[in-house]
């Protein structure tokens, strides 16, 4: 038995698909299928069943999976003791950021760890903060910056570096039409939402609510990029970053409305430290709280 094996059978139990296990686990559908075959014949029992809706785990599946995330968890935790006896930080760490990020000083990170520990090296992936959160949680990523209202994550180290703005932008026209814009009216207009996950959409919903109103989704973007685009173009309101919208609005774009404004928090999230965490996360966390000093 491989432990590329019980991965691959977690990610089945995870994704319910062999494609999406084989992309989670950077490897092709029929390699996936001939691993669980594999550990399936060393095993003696049958792990999964073939469904219309995908593969769905057997009553042994269901027993065995938590076993097997134990031994994963087990696995990394010697790699992690094997590293820190070494006191060698090295390897790839999976970064998701935020889209469009506001000054992460990622530079200042990146200048830190090549300075320190040259050997770690950064693969970055940018989305959406709930979209990087989950990638956390589900493994995929080691840690990430995110924009979150929550101090605390179940499972998660949350570190909040800062708190960032939220205005309300129209475009230029309509300001220009009607310079004393009412919260009524603001709610009235047509507006460039995003996804309900999203902690734009959050807060969205909390400007309707505090003018009595609810927020009924429209337009809808996924991300800030889109957003500010669509509001520059006539098509509506949007939510936005301050100092992003303050950069549309010096380049004649868009108008930020003054009678409201919101927060929220850019936060570095990570496994909790319970869960030995390896070295080469340790040194970007190291790297990334210096940078925030």
């Amino acid at each position: 038995m491989e432990l590329y094996q019980l991965k691959t059978f977690v990610a089945i139990a995870r994704e319910g698909s062999l494609t999406r296990a084989a992309e989670r686990v950077f490897t092709s559908a029929p390699a996936v299928s001939a691993q669980l075959k594999a550990l399936e014949d060393e095993l003696g029992v049958k792990l999964f069943e073939r469904t219309p809706r995908g593969m769905s785990p057997t009553e042994a599946g269901v027993s065995l999976l938590e076993e097997a995330e134990r031994t994963l968890a087990s696995a990394m935790r010697m790699r992690s003791a094997a590293e820190q006896l070494r006191g060698a930080a090295q390897g790839v760490v999976r970064f998701g950021t935020v889209v469009d990020p506001v000054a992460l000083r990622l530079g200042e990170v990146l200048v830190k760890l090549a300075e320190r520990h040259p050997q770690v090296t950064l693969q970055l992936k940018q989305g959406l903060s709930y979209e990087t959160l989950a990638g956390v949680q589900r493994g995929e990523l080691d840690c990430a910056y995110v924009l979150s209202d929550s101090p605390q994550i179940e499972g998660l180290e949350v570190v909040r570096l800062g708190a960032v703005d939220l205005v309300v932008t129209v475009p230029q026209a309509v300001a220009d039409a009607q310079p004393e814009l009412s919260l009524a009216q603001i709610t009235d207009m047509p507006w460039v939402g995003t996804p309900p996950s999203c902690i734009l959409r959050v807060h969205l919903e909390k400007l309707f609510a505090g003018a009595g109103r609810e927020y009924r989704p429209g337009r809808t973007a996924d991300g800030e990029s889109a957003i500010r685009s669509m509001v520059a173009s006539g098509m509506g309101a949007g939510l936005l970053r301050s100092d992003y919208a303050e950069q549309g609005e010096r380049n004649g774009e868009l108008v930020i409305w003054k009678g409201w404004r919101s927060h929220t928090w850019l936060c570095w999230v990570a496994p909790a430290e319970g869960r030995a965490r390896p070295v080469a996360v340790e040194a970007v966390r190291s790297a990334v709280m210096e940078a925030w000093a």
